[in-house]
């Protein structure tokens, strides 16, 4: 388990099914990706999610309040799954429950998961990606130290030809820019 000041980030268990089948099944929050999830493809994801921290050690840990255990979405990282220049590398990614967006929880969050990544991992370099148009997710991408050179961009394999969500924007931070930025 990781811990910030507010969240802990922990390793899933079978109370958090039901809120994130929820999240997963909403539109607003699910507006940057092809389509809503159904319950059993939410259910899936935490399988796939479990296997990874039993493979590698490290995934998309469920997110809840320090004080009152709520769970409230997932921050971690992440091997993508499909081909592009950039891979083989590990992502960090989040997603949050419409009620807890706007409280900057998302950031610190990916903070605790970059400190993990770089101190107790040794990774050289952690990447994002959203849609282009996923400004919130960017927004975050900011102000954890993230980077973006618009010649990273691509248009990412899993999503449909046409999509407005095929073009997706790639941020980095290395390891020595994380040291920079950081008094750790």
């Amino acid at each position: 388990m990781l811990t910030t000041d507010r969240l802990r980030l922990r390793r899933w268990l079978p109370g958090d099914r039901a809120p994130f089948a929820a999240l997963n099944a909403d539109p607003e929050v699910m507006e940057h990706f092809p389509a809503v999830m159904s319950r059993q493809d939410s259910d899936t994801l935490i399988d796939r999610i479990e296997a990874g921290f039993e493979e590698r050690g490290f995934g998309l840990w469920a997110l809840e309040l320090a004080e009152s255990g709520q769970f409230i979405g997932f921050t971690g990282l992440s091997v993508p799954r499909f081909e592009a220049p950039f891979l083989p590398a590990v992502e960090i990614g989040w997603r949050l429950a419409r009620p807890f967006w706007g409280h900057g929880y998302a950031a610190e969050a990916a903070r605790r998961s970059l400190a993990f990544a770089f101190d107790d991992l040794g990774l050289d370099e952690v990447l994002s990606f959203t849609a282009t148009t996923n400004t919130r997710s960017q927004s975050v991408m900011a102000r954890i130290g993230m980077t973006h050179d618009p010649a990273d961009d691509f248009d990412h394999p899993s999503v449909p030809e046409g999509s407005p969500l095929r073009r997706h924007v790639l941020w980095r931070i290395t390891a020595a820019d994380w040291r920079r930025g950081t008094d750790r």
